[in-house]
């Protein structure tokens, strides 16, 4: 079977939901963990804040590790597929774990929130690793890889609409005025969905082409870290993972206790949300414009390259996200229009993410003779959950710098909502901008991605004479 596939729209919509099985965890955790710990499991904003540092720096690690195990697994499903299905049911429960609120002492809350965590990434990490290197195997085709990783981040948006609904629509539907139980009861609906998708994504993908791994795993890593192209995509993949996550956390804080709907525009849109429905309609917003995005990310890439395209949707996302900043609290409507112009730009970037992954597997393979598939992609899992960490991190010690209190009977301070605006705009914007300095000396050019295409064809012709 040739390794270049055109691959079917069945296969393509299968892999796809895969990615909205996991973003139904992602986008549920980015924008509504950090305010679910201080505004409703009770936990301080520097608490959190320290909690979600250092579960993620330390699960970092395992994204590696976990490359290498699916690297070397040996299954007659292949290597990554079957992660799909053993961590499908595990994946669901660690999402309602962290949801779930027991009666404890504020120790035991610690220490609750630390145990859940980290059972919640390490699921995470065997369920995605695996997931995001099965791209790469699915087939040698860079431009198939490409509208695929499109499909994938349609998905991904996608399960960010299904999250966003169950979390807005569900929580105070479920929990009938009690947030824990509202919280918990809407898990165990997203948890299913989640599980089902996973299986869905194994049932109807296939690997193709073939891993060539060594048996030494310092090898392995010795060709990561001599890949020039790898490495500058791990610090990109961080950036701008911390950028969007920013942005996730930092709408909850300022649409429940910045914006004021003074015009009552939004009014009867939003009262199916309870007191977070604008919120929720202004996620929904960027994740429906993520999804288009994605459709023209195949023909932006053929036209710009993906370097230079990522340069350009780090710009036009920053720029109008920092514009956000001069904003007042009543003018909702020019708020949604920035939030959305902005989005379109972030949306761009997982799909060239991944897809640039692919083609530094690729190059790995055309140097060394070696092909890490899972090691590598493993920079996609390390780079969103440090980078999502190190997001939460960031939202919630200026939240705390600037003496954010959660308390709705608190008055809230001119300082309290500068640290909400911040968070929304500035600091999210600056952050991602040092991407393009990195991005300016990543060296797969859209010429050298088809010489190395090239070369690889020709050895696997080679091979099968």
């Amino acid at each position: 079977m040739s390794t270049q596939t055109k691959l079917t729209f069945k296969e393509k919509i299968g892999y796809a939901l895969g990615d909205t099985a996991a973003n139904i965890a992602w986008r549920t955790i980015g924008p509504f963990l950090p305010i679910f710990y201080t505004d409703v499991f009770g936990l301080e904003a520097a608490v959190a804040a320290t909690l979600l540092f250092i579960i993620r720096l330390g699960d970092g690690v395992t994204d590696l590790i976990m490359g290498n195990i699916a690297d070397r697994t040996k299954s007659k499903y292949g290597k990554f597929r079957p992660w799909l299905l053993w961590t499908a049911l595990p994946f669901g429960i660690a999402l309602v774990l962290q949801f779930t609120t027991p009666d404890l002492s504020l120790t035991g809350k610690i220490i609750w929130a630390y145990a859940t965590s980290i059972f919640y990434t390490l699921t995470y990490t065997a369920n995605n690793v695996p997931y995001s290197a099965l791209m790469g195997v699915m087939t040698s085709d860079v431009k198939e890889r490409t509208e695929l990783s499109s499909y994938r981040f349609f998905g991904a948006y996608f399960g960010g609409i299904i999250a966003t609904i169950g979390v807005i629509a569900l929580v105070d539907y479920l929990g009938q005025g009690n947030e824990n139980l509202g919280y918990q009861y809407t898990m165990y609906v997203l948890a299913f969905i989640l599980a089902g998708f996973s299986l869905i994504t194994f049932y109807t993908t296939r690997e193709r082409v073939p891993a060539v791994v060594t048996n030494d795993i310092k090898e392995d890593y010795k060709d990561l870290i001599q890949n020039r192209a790898w490495l500058i995509l791990l610090f990109i993949g961080f950036v701008f993972v911390t950028y969007n996550v920013i942005k996730q956390s930092a709408t909850m804080y300022y649409f429940t206790h910045y914006v004021n709907d003074e015009s009552n525009l939004f009014g009867s849109l939003t009262a199916w949300g309870g007191k977070n429905g604008l919120a929720g309609l202004y996620l929904l917003s960027l994740l429906v414009i993520s999804m288009i995005s994605t459709i023209f990310a195949p023909a932006l890439t053929r036209k710009f390259g993906k370097a230079k395209l990522f340069i350009i949707s780090i710009l036009f996302s920053a720029i109008t996200a920092g514009a956000m900043y001069w904003l007042d609290a009543n003018q909702v409507g020019t708020i949604f229009t920035l939030g959305i112009i902005s989005e379109f730009g972030a949306g761009l970037m997982p799909v060239l993410f991944f897809a640039m992954l692919g083609d530094a597997a690729d190059y790995s393979e055309y140097k060394n003779g070696r092909r890490a598939t899972g090691l590598i992609y493993s920079a996609g899992t390390f780079a969103m959950k440090f980078g999502g960490g190190m997001a939460g991190f960031m939202t919630l010690m200026i939240l705390n710098w600037y003496n954010y209190n959660g308390d709705e009977t608190v008055a809230k301070t001119p300082e309290m909502l500068e640290g909400i605006k911040l968070n929304m705009s500035i600091v999210p914007a600056v952050f991602v901008l040092i991407g393009i300095v990195a991005l300016l000396f990543y060296p797969l050019t859209s010429k050298k991605v088809k010489e190395v295409e090239a070369a690889l064809a020709q050895r696997r012709v080679e091979k099968l004479l």
